[in-house]
């Protein structure tokens, strides 16, 4: 798997990870139904498909949290939980075209801290994209890619720590 050596390295508290393990495996079960759009869009655009799980696992904990596809403010929509300043959100909430749409600001992130620091380190750029996916989808504006995360990076750890165990439970690459 892709996410090595990303767990937090200060007071790596055993507790934090149990938990978010926790949580990716009880939503697992309700990802299964989502198993062949997440596979199709990660093959389309060459992202893990345990990071889309993950995401979806955080967001919405596979959709079990919504109602009707909203948040409860209603500022957000879908599985993965995109925020209503992206004027259109294509397809039903729980949708291939959501989850693409949602996997695409993610993949874009990402490239964008490529393009702009191409020195840093594939793990970087991961963690970068993770938060700057967790900004934009809050609408909040993101300048470097790292805005908003906190130092902790609590969010972003937490999808790492989900993703490495859905990577291990189903979500991985099709050969």
């Amino acid at each position: 798997g892709g996410f090595q050596g990303t767990s937090r390295q200060e007071n790596n508290s055993v507790g934090w990870v149990q938990a978010a393990e926790k949580m990716a495996e009880i939503d697992v079960v309700r990802l299964r139904k989502y198993e062949v759009p997440i596979k199709r869009v990660a093959r389309n655009l060459c992202i893990d498909p345990a990071l889309i799980a993950a995401l979806i696992s955080v967001e919405s904990r596979a959709g079990v949290i919504l109602t009707d596809g909203w948040n409860r403010e209603r500022n957000r929509y879908g599985l993965m939980q995109i925020h209503t300043h992206y004027n259109s959100i294509p397809g039903a909430w729980d949708s291939e075209e959501h989850i693409t749409h949602g996997a695409t600001i993610l993949v874009t992130a990402i490239k964008t801290l490529q393009k702009r620091n191409p020195a840093l380190s594939w793990q970087q750029y991961l963690r970068g994209g993770i938060c700057a996916y967790h900004n934009r989808v809050r609408n909040i504006q993101v300048i470097d890619g790292m805005d908003n995360c906190n130092s902790s990076n609590d969010y972003v750890n937490n999808v790492i720590v989900r993703a490495k165990y859905l990577q291990n439970n189903g979500f991985n690459i099709l050969a």
